[in-house]
């Protein structure tokens, strides 16, 4: 069979004010242009599931208007919840030409009703387990509605397959997403990651690990490396171990990890030794109180007096931090873009990442504003987008929400607030060598 996996890329911002800002400043395209370049480890896992007598393809789909001719008979789809519909219509035209559609995702595992409407089947949960039945039953003729992957031990054999990063070849990707964990036991309740798909955290043994860098680094030219993990760090004799391998293979790389991380300065070296340029850490908010009840345990609420120190203990090493933010809290109150920014300029932050509050479906979080009519629409897909204002916030109007993002925008992701903070980095950086 000839099988197309396809990625929907990129996101929209529907914002008017913010999207019109945001495309001027440089702190925040920078970022935003790297997400949107991420090919879709999903997609190539998917791939290296699949038997070698099968042709296979990889495409990326921004513009569903300008989409390339796909002959396949099987088309799979992965996409985000803010592309879902563009998504939608790639199906009907996939299968508009013949070919059989298969979707699957953490939106179509939230949804799968929805889903099927648009798909000859769909995957919920993650690809292993799914994936092989699904293409057997493809060959026979008798494709089931809906297939369900294993959620323990997928690092393992025989669920566990290698990536096909070769798929990538001549395409224009600097970056190349590897996964070392999956999951994260803080359940945070506005988290839509990989936890979603259900099973516990897990890490991918090491030597599996390195085993997909270099073929990876055999694939693409001077590939900066991103871990698509939700919390790296957990595991801190597994961490340890995977840095000091790392370090052997003169790599570059980004990943996500919690503040849990700056209590082990031996861990925070070694990171550092290991070749990460930077880490996303979601602080939320630089005030305790705001973050009641974000976790069941109350965790983020306990690390909030400390975010400073994380800063400074990672970024002395010369591990930058994206300090990442979310706006829209129940606890919080309009002068919290104005807490958010003092904290961002006094704390040193290398860079840093505003979001509003999204209710990605199959979260508590959405669940629990549906519950209390809180939502400005039952279906809001395309407004997924982490910059959008998709419910009714507590202790302000959607309006001041929306203002003090915009707001935050400008202040923050200017070029000269941007060149600051790269200068100050720098600075500490060269000081404490």
């Amino acid at each position: 069979m000839k099988i197309a996996f396809v990625a929907m890329s990129g996101v929209r911002v529907r914002n008017e004010a913010l999207r019109a800002t945001g495309v001027t400043l440089p702190g925040f395209v920078r970022r935003g242009e790297v997400i949107a370049s991420l090919p879709s480890l999903g997609l190539l896992t998917l791939a290296g599931m699949t038997p070698k007598h099968h042709s296979m393809q990889y495409i990326e789909i921004d513009d569903v208007s300008s989409m390339p001719d796909i002959d396949a008979d099987i088309v799979a789809i992965s996409s985000f919840t803010a592309r879902i519909e563009a998504a939608y219509k790639v199906a009907a035209i996939a299968r508009s030409k013949g070919s059989k559609v298969i979707m699957g995702g953490l939106h179509v595992t939230a949804c799968p009703d929805e889903a099927c409407q648009y798909a000859d089947s769909i995957v919920v949960g993650s690809g292993e387990g799914a994936w092989p039945l699904l293409l057997t039953d493809a060959e026979r003729g008798h494709l089931q509605p809906v297939y369900y992957g294993h959620n323990d031990a997928v690092f393992s054999p025989p669920s566990y397959a290698a990536p096909r990063f070769d798929l990538l070849h001549g395409g224009a990707h600097n970056r190349i997403t590897i996964q070392t964990t999956r999951g994260c036991p803080r359940d945070c309740s506005f988290c839509a990651a990989s936890l979603r798909l259900g099973g516990p955290y897990q890490r991918k043994p090491i030597e599996t690990v390195i085993a997909e860098i270099r073929t990876a680094k055999k694939a693409t030219k001077n590939a900066f490396f991103e871990f698509a993990d939700d919390n790296t760090f957990l595991d801190r004799t597994w961490s340890r171990q995977l840095l000091r391998e790392l370090a052997k293979e003169e790599i570059r790389f980004f990943t996500e990890t919690d503040a849990s991380i700056a209590d082990d300065p031996e861990l925070c070296d070694l990171l550092a030794a290991a070749g990460c340029r930077q880490v996303l850490i979601g602080f939320e908010s630089p005030r305790a109180d705001d973050l009641e009840n974000v976790d069941p345990a109350n965790w983020k609420r306990t690390q909030a007096p400390s975010l400073t120190r994380v800063v400074d203990t990672l970024q002395s090493r010369g591990v930058s931090v994206n300090g990442c933010f979310i706006l829209g809290l129940d606890h919080q109150t309009p002068d919290v873009f104005s807490q958010v920014l003092d904290f961002v300029r006094r704390s040193g932050l290398a860079d840093v990442q505003f979001t509003v509050l999204t209710p990605f479906p199959g979260t508590p979080l959405y669940e629990q504003l549906k519950r209390t009519g809180r939502l400005l629409t039952d279906k809001f897909w395309d407004r997924c987008t982490l910059f959008d204002v998709n419910f009714r916030p507590k202790h302000m109007t959607v309006e001041e929400l929306e203002a003090g993002m915009l707001w935050l925008f400008r202040e923050a992701y200017s070029s000269d607030a941007t060149r600051q903070r790269k200068r100050a980095f720098l600075k500490q950086k060269t000081q404490t060598r």
